[in-house]
């Protein structure tokens, strides 16, 4: 087994062997004899005393649960409504812990949850389409409680399964942001004390911070918020930077405070968001820095720099998209001509794209290494192109997905398609930028060339990440984690689909020229989220609205399929039906059709 081995509470070094029949699935844990759910609050506010948990194999298509997976009380079907494909999902390996049942169950009813889109597909008249939002339950929640009952699996650390000590970081790392975004008013103390304690804070400090919230008071963003640079605050600007610091984010976080209005950072932040919860996206830096507040705001907020000042991924990839890059091909403009040439090269070839699900329903990017050759597109254009297929990735997970799985296809692999650059750059945007969004990779039908280089990658990722990395020789490996259905012909799947680029259509971004709505819709959704801003102060103070706060996160997810025409290019995913009315996902309309001539058979 690959597993994360950890030491005195700390990283190990070393990561277990990567052999050629691993598998991995999310949703199965294994849990270190000894590593109580004490111990795992504790870490919450010790990082020398923090336990690891390891992850461990897989999901086996058409397996029973093993018995080294099995629970005697619970059993998964296979007709599971989360899952449309054929699935069987381990349940976790636990520690002896006598009440640890007790306890697993008391976190799941700790939190409150809405994350990404639903997993239906459109019915056949356009007319009557349902939105994503429509497939949903009411209750956005019920979608991961449900899950968790049904499989006794948990995604730790995810909106609606917060431990209490788990829900405080939160509920912390709400406060940071709001200072920095400007809406707490930062004199609202009277105390002394800091409103927001670090990452380093004692279980015995809980009562102090409890007091700190209950007096936090909120200014509407159009005061003087805008006019205040967010490094005012001396209780964030004084962040410095850590042994850790890989990618010099806390530089980067110094740089957006003194560059940026916070009303300039809320913005990228939401923008960010779109039809996620909230909650979900701190929580993904949460987790990527262990729980430390700090490091996670030092993460997020140089996120949101590089989002708004260097890839400029919302105004700029994004909104102009693949239309944009067409026109500019015939450009006079010699530097955007290139680049657009370069951006819309890749796309036409091939070279990587969005297709499918593996196992655990996680959406797949293909990457085909032989179709790409050093120097035949600028640095610029390889990495508008990565972010562009990452953003796209993010609109396909589906509850209670929230990685990607990617498949490197090595056949036909040589050193004359291996370029260093890129993968440095595709590394960055997973371990500084997207973080917790890549659940698996797999090396697949590696030459023995790539033995030497593989051991370059491996130095630059993160432990972390290079245990997600497997390797697999042939279809039968590659199906114990993706369903031969979904596993191309050209890699030996029983799948008969291929990629084929369409090109963009004149007129296809007209309704963006729709300035007047636009706007109302703009002001509409900015309504909701200082709605949801203000249900959040009063969450922090102890007041009772998580249900009013799933309610505003759900609303927030449809309002944004109702703004995204008005502010994303089309791309070739909607142009192929990928992505329907209201964010519903189909990568396989021809199995839905099965399905539906199968039903009408039988009646």
């Amino acid at each position: 087994m690959n597993n994360l081995r950890y030491h005195n509470g700390k990283r190990g070094t070393s990561v277990g062997r990567l052999s050629t029949r691993q598998s991995f699935a999310p949703y199965h844990r294994k849990y270190s004899v000894g590593h109580s759910r004490t111990s795992r609050s504790e870490g919450l506010y010790d990082s020398e005393k923090r336990t690891g948990i390891a992850f461990d194999s897989a999901v086996k298509r058409s397996n029973p649960i093993n018995s080294s997976c099995a629970r005697s009380s619970s059993s998964l079907s296979q007709e599971h409504f989360l899952f449309s494909r054929e699935t069987t999902l381990c349940t976790p390996k636990q520690s002896s812990l006598g009440n640890w049942t007790t306890v697993l169950l008391l976190a799941f009813l700790s939190g409150a949850f809405l994350y990404t889109s639903s997993n239906k597909s459109p019915p056949k008249e356009d007319s009557t389409q349902k939105t994503a939002a429509e497939h949903l339950p009411a209750n956005l929640e019920q979608i991961y409680l449900d899950y968790y009952k049904m499989t006794g699996e948990t995604l730790p650390g995810r909106p609606g399964n917060l431990t209490p000590q788990e829900e405080e970081k939160l509920k912390e790392f709400w406060v940071t942001t709001l200072k920095v975004f400007g809406i707490i008013d930062r004199e609202a103390t009277g105390n002394g004390e800091a409103e927001t304690p670090n990452g380093s804070a004692t279980p015995d400090s809980k009562t102090k911070k409890k007091r700190g919230f209950s007096i936090l008071r909120s200014k509407h963003k159009h005061d003087d918020a805008a006019s205040v640079k967010s490094s005012d605050s001396s209780s964030i600007s004084h962040i410095s930077a850590d042994a850790d610091d890989k990618y010099g984010q806390t530089k980067e976080f110094h740089d957006a405070l003194a560059s940026l209005s916070p009303e300039a950072i809320r913005k990228a932040f939401w923008s960010m968001v779109k039809y996620d919860h909230p909650d979900a996206l701190l929580l993904r830096f949460l987790r990527a820095r262990k729980w430390d507040v700090d490091k996670a705001l030092v993460m997020m907020i140089s996120t949101m720099r590089w989002r708004a000042l260097d890839m400029h991924v919302d105004d700029d990839i994004m909104k102009n998209g693949e239309l944009a890059a067409l026109e500019d091909e015939k450009s006079t403009d010699a530097s955007k001509k290139k680049l657009a040439e370069g951006f819309l090269a890749q796309m036409r070839s091939g070279k990587s794209f969005l297709h499918g699900h593996d196992k655990a329903g996680r959406p797949m990017c293909f990457v085909r290494a032989r179709l790409h050759k050093q120097g035949e597109q600028s640095e610029e254009s390889l990495e508008r192109y990565t972010v562009f297929i990452i953003e796209s990735a993010r609109m396909f997970l589906e509850p209670p997905v929230d990685t990607a799985c990617i498949v490197f296809d090595l056949t036909g692999f040589s050193l004359a398609n291996m370029d260093y650059a890129p993968v440095k750059f595709m590394i960055k945007c997973f371990e500084a930028n997207y973080p917790e969004s890549l659940g698996v990779v797999l090396v697949h039908r590696a030459p023995w060339v790539f033995q030497g280089i593989w051991k370059i990658i491996r130095g630059w990722l993160d432990p972390v990440v290079a245990s997600k990395v497997h390797f697999t020789n042939n279809v039968d490996e590659m199906s114990e984690f993706v369903p031969r259905s979904h596993i191309l012909k050209e890699l030996g799947g029983d799948e008969d689909w291929s990629y084929s680029y369409v090109e963009p259509v004149p007129g296809e971004n007209d309704t963006m020229k729709d300035v007047a709505t636009r706007e109302k819709l703009q002001a509409e959704r900015e309504t909701l989220v200082e709605a949801w801003e203000k249900a959040t102060l009063e969450w922090i103070e102890g007041k009772d609205v998580k249900a009013r706060r799933t309610e505003l996160a759900a609303k927030l997810r449809e309002d944004y399929w109702r703004l995204d025409p008005y502010v994303r290019a089309r791309t070739l995913f909607d142009r192929t039906s990928v992505i329907g009315k209201g964010g519903v996902v189909d990568f396989y309309p021809e199995e839905k059709k099965a399905a539906a001539t199968s039903a009408d058979d039988v009646d």
